[in-house]
């Protein structure tokens, strides 16, 4: 405290300088607000940095072709074109199949934590911070060989057990990860500069944050990869509908905002997104994609071939069933029951989901934005900014498409169990089926499976 009190005013973070003007600003800002400006127009605010707005890279061929539209209609165009690539590329990468899928997520997350902490070192540039882009960079290396380390150990558990050093690395795989972050912390530590110590803790801060919001999403993305690749590409495929459609119906129907942090979104898009995906576009698709066993089907490693196979009986979940139809329904219809998947009614809660919460990721995303006075977070895309300005609301719907299938679908795997018993020594192997006997006996199971075998 004596340190800071001598530090006074020179070494004080820019965050915190021009305090009195902090409410001020605030008001003015707000006062823009209510004015309906963009993002662009707002004021200031004196204690943020401001990031360079990135340069225009549309393609010229593109700005040739459009340049006498109106600025709105040339970025519709662009937008809509470019969309059109960026699906074109996800059919090719799911007809790639699951190892290029999670090729790409590998690389969506580097390049969304390279933004991300672009911002911030644009952000702090002048203060030259001591090893903070390379010690973000060696934290995203150490996070990530924890979760795909574990990744790895738990789906790919027959390979593991076969290979000497990849056995040896499965059993102390945490220890080395501890080990590999602290030596991040150590040398964070040490690169402490005494007139840099809260802007270093405000980047240390900043680096964790990222990797909270990045790498543990993605890492879930795979994991619900695993459970199918319908589990995949549905909740993917429904966030792109309703942020297709949201922005198709907000800009030819647009007239009332939804909210603040995000001007041009609009009641009649958030509406009209909802509907589109909910009741026109997933059940649709799920359907289509629950009859095919390469999209239902675990991913697995099969360790004869050395490669992955979607190969199983498919489970209840996507055999077709009949369902009553409510009384209401029926006399509008006509029809008694209806054949459909159960996934398809499971299918209304991720797209709802999508719908509702999914957006709440662009307003978070929006916030920071305004936050630090940029459009985009990069340039990446011309017409949609960067890979996290696409990717904004796919991160929180991957953590609920993960909770939701621990919570109503997954169950025990006996695939994995079998695999965890024979990697036991013999004796543990001759106790666990004398317990095992013992019980189907004591239930009167064994008999019967006995008589059946007989």
């Amino acid at each position: 405290m004596t340190e800071l009190r001598h530090r006074g005013a020179k070494d004080t973070d820019p965050t915190l300088q021009q305090q009195p003007s902090e409410d001020k600003g605030s008001d003015s800002e707000l006062k823009v607000e209510k004015d309906g400006a963009s993002d662009g127009e707002s004021k200031v605010d004196p204690g943020v940095p401001e990031v360079p707005a990135p340069a225009d890279d549309t393609p010229e061929v593109l700005n040739k072709a459009l340049s006498g539209l109106s600025s709105r209609w040339k970025n519709w165009w662009v937008r809509g074109i470019l969309t059109l690539a960026m699906i074109s590329f996800f059919f090719l990468i799911i007809y790639l199949g699951p190892m290029v899928l999670m090729m790409i997520v590998l690389c969506v997350q580097i390049k969304c934590f390279q933004e991300i902490i672009t911002i911030g070192y644009s952000v702090y540039h002048s203060y030259h911070l001591p090893w903070f882009r390379t010690l973000s960079w060696y934290f995203l290396l150490c996070v990530n060989y924890f979760f795909y380390g574990e990744t790895v150990t738990d789906s790919f558990f027959a390979l593991v057990q076969r290979e000497e050093p990849l056995r040896i690395l499965s059993k102390y795989h945490r220890i080395i990860s501890f080990a590999l972050y602290l030596t991040g912390f150590c040398m964070f530590v040490l690169s402490l500069v005494k007139k840099h110590y809260r802007l270093q803790f405000y980047m240390f801060g900043w680096t964790h944050v990222t990797l909270l919001i990045v790498v543990t999403q993605s890492h879930l993305i795979i994991h619900n990869l695993f459970e199918g690749m319908i589990w995949f590409i549905v909740p993917i495929s429904c966030v792109i509908c309703n942020d297709i459609m949201a922005y198709m119906f907000g800009f030819f129907f647009g007239r009332t905002p939804l909210i603040k942090l995000s001007p041009k979104k609009t009641w009649e898009g958030f509406i009209g997104g909802l509907f589109s995906t909910i009741v026109l576009f997933s059940s649709q698709l799920s359907y289509v994609m629950a009859g095919c066993r390469y999209f239902v089907c675990p991913v697995e490693f099969n360790t004869n071939s050395n490669s992955f196979q979607v190969e199983c009986e498919p489970s209840e979940l996507f055999q077709l069933q009949d369902y009553a139809l409510p009384s209401v329904l029926e006399s509008v219809t006509g029809w008694t029951t209806v054949r459909l998947y159960p996934f398809q009614i499971h299918s209304i809660a991720l797209s709802s989901f999508a719908s509702i919460m999914g957006p709440f990721g662009g307003f978070f995303a929006s916030g920071f934005k305004r936050a630090f006075k940029i459009k985009d977070f990069a340039n990446t895309i011309p017409g949609h900014g960067g890979i996290m300005d696409r990717f904004d609301c796919q991160y929180l719907m991957a953590t609920f498409v993960n909770v939701y299938i621990a919570s109503f679908i997954r169950g025990p795997n006996p695939s994995k169990v079998i695999q965890q018993l024979l990697a036991l020594r013999v004796d543990q192997q001759l106790h666990i089926f004398n317990s095992l006997k013992a019980h189907l006996t004591e239930k009167g199971l064994l008999p019967a499976l006995q008589e059946a075998t007989a």
